[in-house]
């Protein structure tokens, strides 16, 4: 089964060119308007950073031939069960013939505040998977093969997110590999530990500097969560749910 990985490369650079874009769009609309957000916030409250992300996870769809399923990105149909919580809002949610294919979801974080963002990053991802694991243990979603569960994150690659970071804990030690680890180090462990741990199917972290908003440029901080990863894992599950179903019907 060969798979199409829909010139994934170039979908990403205009996908982090659209990214730093929308962001300084997003600022200088609240300048004009007067109602400027403190801090990096400005450029978040636009909605629309990641755009450019979903619309490689679509072309991969529609590539590797879902394009006929249930596609959703529109918030109101979002939410699936939890098992700790009524709902969990998703930015992608793929479902074909009554059955979860896919959830998704996309984050980024720009400094200059790594710390707090990092750790509240980290209990959102590890909680909403757990969460979501256990619903479909409980039946939520009836009797069907895993679904697909995807967390991409982009990371501003900038001197404060590669400089190391000491932790204090007085009483036992972290983890070696979290010693003097930089965020963007972090980052990266936490997605290693994610797929680790059966959380999530794959998981990508991609970094890249402001100066990409002319260049495109973005890196990855190792093969295990590289874009290249993430999308040969999602396109060979979109590609062989298809090959299921084309055979069950």
């Amino acid at each position: 089964m060969s798979l199409d990985l829909a010139n994934y490369e170039q979908l990403a650079s205009e996908a982090v060119r659209a990214f730093w874009g929308n962001r300084t769009a997003a600022r200088a609309k609240q300048i004009e308007a007067g109602v400027l957000d403190q801090g990096e916030r400005a450029g978040v409250t636009g909605g629309k950073n990641m755009d450019g992300f979903m619309v490689l996870l679509l072309e991969l769809l529609r590539a590797n031939g879902l394009s006929h399923a249930e596609i959703h990105q529109s918030r109101a149909v979002l939410t699936l069960p939890g098992y700790f919580r009524p709902t969990k809002l998703w930015d992608l949610i793929v479902i074909y013939k009554g059955e979860l294919i896919a959830a998704i979801e996309l984050k980024s974080q720009v400094g200059p505040s790594f710390g707090n963002n990092f750790n509240n990053r980290t209990e959102e991802a590890i909680g909403t998977a757990h969460d979501l694991w256990v619903a479909y243990r409980e039946g939520a979603f009836g009797q069907q093969m895993r679904p697909f569960i995807g967390w991409l994150m982009l990371v501003e690659d900038e001197p404060k997110s590669r400089s190391p970071v000491r932790d204090a804990s007085p009483h036992f030690p972290v983890f070696r590999e979290f010693q003097g680890a930089s965020y963007l180090k972090r980052y990266d462990v936490l997605c290693q530990r994610l797929v680790q741990e059966q959380l999530y199917t794959t998981t990508a972290l991609i970094t890249s500097p402001r100066s990409a908003v002319d260049s495109g440029e973005y890196g990855a901080m190792s093969a295990l969560t590289s874009l290249n990863t993430f999308v040969t894992t999602f396109a060979g599950h979109i590609a062989m749910t298809a090959a299921r179903f084309q055979r069950a019907w």
